[in-house]
């Protein structure tokens, strides 16, 4: 009995000498770790947009929107023809039923080159719009693989959509040339109504691509909204046959000052109303801003939620 008290002590010296230098090795272990590694945690609560982050992926985002272009026309028969096949189908049976048979006023412009400087942009803006509010749900596997900055997705669906834009432009210049009309020098902001087109899209399409990984039933909801929204907008009617109390209400609708631009830069016509662009353009910086913060407020969660 008096031998062992001093095994015990001896067995409990040893083990907590063991202890200590397991302790110490798994502090410099974790320490080099530490040292090579770097963790990535998801913030939390309201975010602001990181520029420097999307400047940083750039290559990607022009990648993501070559990959949409090439898989939107895989395997198919008339490859890019269908981005022409589209606006002219669709202002041939404007021009027939909305020109010729309803005798809709078209600002003193033949009807099929009026329609159709419309539903160049409106076709821009509606197929940006519904791809980039799926966005999320078509690249699950690297939203739960690979980090990334996620509003590259929307803003890849923005880039891919320019190209149908393009090759549909070279169409409406026949379209010019065919009623000789002659573009004055207010086609010099063609490009930032260009890009007010698509900052439209992206502004209505970052809420819904946040709202649809939320909830699914959203897909469904996005064409109805879109067909909806054309005859809210311009397209086939002049915005003049809009009682003029009413213009300012109508105006915020942001294609409302899209179309008229487009129509104004390339066709002349009457002039632009500066009050329906002004709030055409406030409504849509408005959008765009309450999206993107929106979308910043729930990207944590869209990989669990995906």
């Amino acid at each position: 009995m008096n031998q062992a008290k001093p095994d015990t002590l001896d067995n409990y010296s040893a083990t907590d000498g063991s202890t200590e230098t397991q302790r110490g090795q798994e502090n410099s272990s974790s320490s080099a770790s530490s040292a090579f590694s770097t963790a990535l945690e998801p913030e939390r609560g309201w975010q602001r947009v990181d520029l420097k982050e999307l400047w940083r992926y750039r290559e990607l985002l022009w990648f993501m929107a070559m990959r949409d272009v090439q898989v939107r026309y895989k395997q198919t028969v008339l490859g890019a023809a269908w981005a022409i096949i589209q606006p002219v189908m669709s202002m041939i049976v404007f021009s027939i039923f909305f020109g010729k048979f309803g005798k809709i006023p078209s600002d003193g412009l033949p009807y099929p080159v009026f329609a159709y400087t419309a539903l160049l942009p409106w076709q821009l803006f509606a197929n940006t719009l519904g791809q980039a509010s799926n966005s999320l749900i078509s690249n699950t596997n690297l939203l739960t693989k690979v980090y990334f900055p996620r509003l590259i997705i929307p803003l890849s669906a923005a880039l891919s959509g320019l190209v149908d834009f393009c090759i549909a432009f070279v169409v409406l210049l026949g379209l010019m040339a065919y009623f000789h009309i002659v573009p004055g020098w207010g086609i010099v902001f063609l490009p930032l109504l260009l890009l007010f087109a698509i900052t439209a899209a992206l502004a209505i399409g970052f809420w819904l691509c946040a709202l649809n990984v939320q909830y699914r039933d959203v897909r469904y909801v996005v064409p109805f909204l879109t067909q909806l929204w054309m005859f809210a907008t311009p397209v086939a009617y002049p915005a003049s046959m809009v009682p003029e109390k009413y213009r300012l209400f109508y105006a915020l609708n942001p294609m409302t000052g899209v179309v008229e631009g487009f129509r104004w830069a390339l066709l002349g016509g009457k002039g632009i109303s500066l009050p329906i662009m002004g709030m055409s353009l406030l409504a849509t910086l408005l959008l765009l801003v309450g999206g993107l913060f929106y979308f910043r407020r729930f990207e944590a969660s869209f990989a669990d939620l995906a």
